[in-house]
């Protein structure tokens, strides 16, 4: 079996990330047609951790938002599915999660099809998740930063 080699990539390029995504199913649930959303995406996150192939070849991805203090949230976990059931995406959580800090609580919403895997790894399931959806992008990212109202939010 290949090295794969892990690393951080906080620049990683929008055409790699979404190849990955493609070869991951992953697209199926990401804008992977929309760049500017899968810019900022890129641009935003806290922590990017990669896996590759002896050739380069992106074949795994994590993408987490986190505050390094309290909480990691691990947006993204791609892996090829060429290259699943060798324990990358398992190292994918694990380099994400000591790059945002041991001390933070890792959240992700597991895609439908990957719901016993998490599991199987250790994670412990929590059943009280609430969200509210994505609405599409129509008043510029101003207007989506204060849930869609072209107004400051309320202080709290």
């Amino acid at each position: 079996m290949a090295r794969i080699e892990y690393s951080r990539e906080p620049h990683l390029e929008a055409e790699e990330f979404v190849d990955v995504l493609r070869r991951s199913t992953l697209a199926e649930r990401r804008p992977v047609d929309d760049s500017q959303t899968i810019a900022g995406m890129l641009a935003h996150a806290g922590v990017i951790v990669t896996a590759r192939n002896p050739d380069g070849l992106l074949v795994g991805v994590s993408r987490a938002i986190t505050d390094f203090s309290y909480c990691t949230y691990l947006s993204d976990l791609a892996v090829d599915v060429a290259f699943q059931r060798r324990g990358i995406g398992r190292e994918l959580i694990h380099r994400t999660h000591l790059a945002a800090g041991l001390h933070t609580s890792l959240i992700l919403l597991a895609a439908p099809k990957a719901e016993t895997y998490y599991p199987h790894i250790g994670m412990v399931r929590h059943n009280s998740c609430w969200r509210i959806e994505r609405r599409p992008r129509n008043g510029g990212d101003r207007a989506n930063r204060v849930g869609g109202r072209n107004e400051e939010p309320e202080s709290y």
